[in-house]
């Protein structure tokens, strides 16, 4: 099996912005209050400082959030991941602002505004992001501490 060469750092941060700027989908893990666990598919828009999800309002994913705020999110494959753990402010639907709100339904796909139920939209700032291919990668995976990249 083919194993590409470990990427710089640089590289890595470049990737990655790739990745979150491009990707549509994300597998979005919170817990309970009591810490019970919660994993759900959900579309994100990343803005150039924090992705954007939204779901119904009465999902567990935004009862956990409206909670606790904490959130992991993954995106890409098993062997090429990126993985953001971060805190999430709540806006509900009918108050984001249009040009957000636009730009994440072109991006989605779907456009929360106009469904049935009551949605949130989750503005999830990174306090960590981690990114690595294969088990060359792991040192050095942090790209994004405590809010702050890593790399230049």
């Amino acid at each position: 099996m083919f194993q590409p060469t470990p990427r710089t750092p640089e590289q890595r941060r470049r990737d990655t912005l790739e990745r979150l700027e491009h990707d549509v989908d994300a597998w979005v893990a919170t817990a309970s209050v009591d810490g019970t666990p919660y994993m759900v598919p959900l579309s994100f828009l990343w803005d150039g400082g924090a992705l954007l999800v939204a779901t119904a309002s009465a999902s567990p994913t935004a009862r956990n959030l409206l909670a606790n705020g904490r959130v992991r999110v993954g995106i890409g494959l098993v062997r090429d991941v990126v993985l953001v753990e971060g805190t999430a402010h709540a806006t509900p639907a009918a108050e984001i602002p249009g040009e957000v709100g636009d730009a994440f339904a072109a991006k989605a796909g779907f456009d929360p505004r106009k469904a049935t139920s009551p949605y949130h939209y989750f503005h999830i700032t990174p306090r960590r992001i981690q990114a690595w291919r294969e088990a060359d990668e792991l040192a050095g995976r942090d790209l994004v501490r405590d809010g702050e990249w890593t790399v230049g």
